[in-house]
């Protein structure tokens, strides 16, 4: 139940964020990410996520102050993406809309991670260390993993649409929006049983690792499945993966909330440390049977893809492919898919002390651009994983002033 404070505080927050979201200025910036992602970029864009808010306020301002647990959390969202706007704002997109999510109701694989060992920077760390320990270790265990189950909460989703017209009337329009799916299913794995163990169940239980990722496989295409029926797939927040995906032609307008007109995402960042011909077998093979249903898809993460190209090709509706501090740049963009854009992700270490060498990140930005010249490769730059700022947030603003000044260039 929003009281009369919440309604004001959410009506002060969306004036500001419309402010934004209707300046010229980003009509401009959406154009421009509409044409990156039609391959016609005019020059690379940079967006910034993922970020420690813990660490970022220095005024009060991303303090919430609303009780309701929906409602607090979209006064979060407004909060974070004007902080965005007022200190570094790169070239991030606002829609001219809020994207509220729809309740959505998953009972999940039946299997939690259950941590061995857990090691934060700090009370609220947003990147804690983690050691899991191992839940699948014989044919059997894989009876504790069942089909997810999602279900939209009607009732809820009228309360939050008559609260909604009364927070933004007069103010912006709102959109509810749906799920981008997440289709990294060694990231689940890597909780259930171990990083550690699963490397080794790779090379000793190969036919046990075969048998996890077929009933995966088939529990994700049925969650496909669940959510077509319902319309429950996210097609308007234009992001996937923290990447703007803005395009003129996809989805159609009035297109239906299903798969084949969403985004999803897929990663195996684990297996940066498996040969590619392991990929191939437990990845590729998999998710091929799974990224058709979408219409595009961004790939990768924090895995390493230059030195597996030739089998990462092999996946079908990729748009997007991460270039990760890991991975060697001028091969990457070498050997990439020519309809594929080169997502670069920045290393957020170089400033997670507080401070940095200012022409150090200067001349890093520079490689990959000049990485992706040569090869005529269309750029993005996204900046995310940051665990840490040292509490220092105007270090990540200058970091994000130095990298737009060579963007602009």
């Amino acid at each position: 139940m929003l009281r009369e404070k919440d309604i004001s505080i959410l009506r002060s927050l969306a004036n500001e964020y419309a402010s934004f979201a209707f300046d010229p200025k980003q009509e401009k910036t959406r154009r421009l990410w509409r044409k990156l992602n039609a391959f016609q970029m005019e020059r690379p864009l940079l967006t910034i996520d993922q970020i420690p808010w813990n660490e970022m306020d220095v005024d009060g301002f991303l303090n919430c102050e609303i009780t309701d647990p929906y409602w607090r959390n979209v006064e979060s969202d407004l909060r974070c993406l004007i902080y965005k706007m007022r200190h570094m704002p790169a070239d991030t997109a606002l829609n001219p809309y809020v994207c509220l999510p729809k309740p959505i109701h998953n009972t999940g694989w039946g299997i939690e991670p259950v941590e061995k060992n857990h090691i934060s920077l700090e009370a609220g760390s947003v990147a804690p260390s983690r050691e899991y320990a191992n839940q699948i270790e014989t044919m059997d265990d894989l009876e504790k993993i069942k089909t997810p189950v999602l279900t939209l909460d009607v009732q809820k989703e009228k309360v939050i649409r008559e609260e909604a017209d009364v927070v933004f009337s007069g103010i912006i329009p709102y959109k509810m929006t749906g799920i981008v799916m997440h289709l990294g299913a060694w990231d689940w794995i890597a909780q259930w049983m171990g990083v550690t163990n699963a490397y080794i169940m790779l090379m000793d239980e190969p036919e046990i690792m075969h048998a996890l990722m077929e009933k995966l496989t088939r529990g994700i295409l049925s969650m496909i499945d669940q959510m077509n029926a319902q319309k429950l797939f996210d097609i308007h927040s234009n992001l996937c993966h923290c990447s703007h995906t803005h395009m003129d032609d996809f989805p159609k307008e009035n297109a239906p909330e299903t798969s084949e007109n969403a985004w999803a995402f897929g990663l195996a960042q684990m297996f940066t440390c498996v040969s590619p011909k392991i990929t191939d077998e437990f990845e590729v093979q998999y998710m091929s049977r799974i990224f058709p249903h979408f219409g595009r898809i961004y790939y990768g993460c924090c895995d390493r893809l230059d030195d597996r190209m030739d089998v990462i090709r092999k996946l079908p509706n990729v748009h997007k492919l991460s270039c990760s501090p890991f991975s060697d740049r001028a091969r990457f963009a070498e050997t990439m898919p020519d309809k594929c854009i080169m997502s670069a992700k920045p290393n957020p270490a170089f400033f997670a002390t507080g401070t940095m060498d200012e022409d150090f990140v200067r001349r890093d930005i520079q490689k990959t651009i000049s990485a992706a010249k040569e090869h005529n490769r269309n750029l993005e730059f996204l900046l995310k994983d940051i665990s840490t700022v040292s509490h220092n947030p105007k270090c990540l603003w200058r970091w994000q002033e130095i990298v737009m000044e060579e963007l602009m260039k």
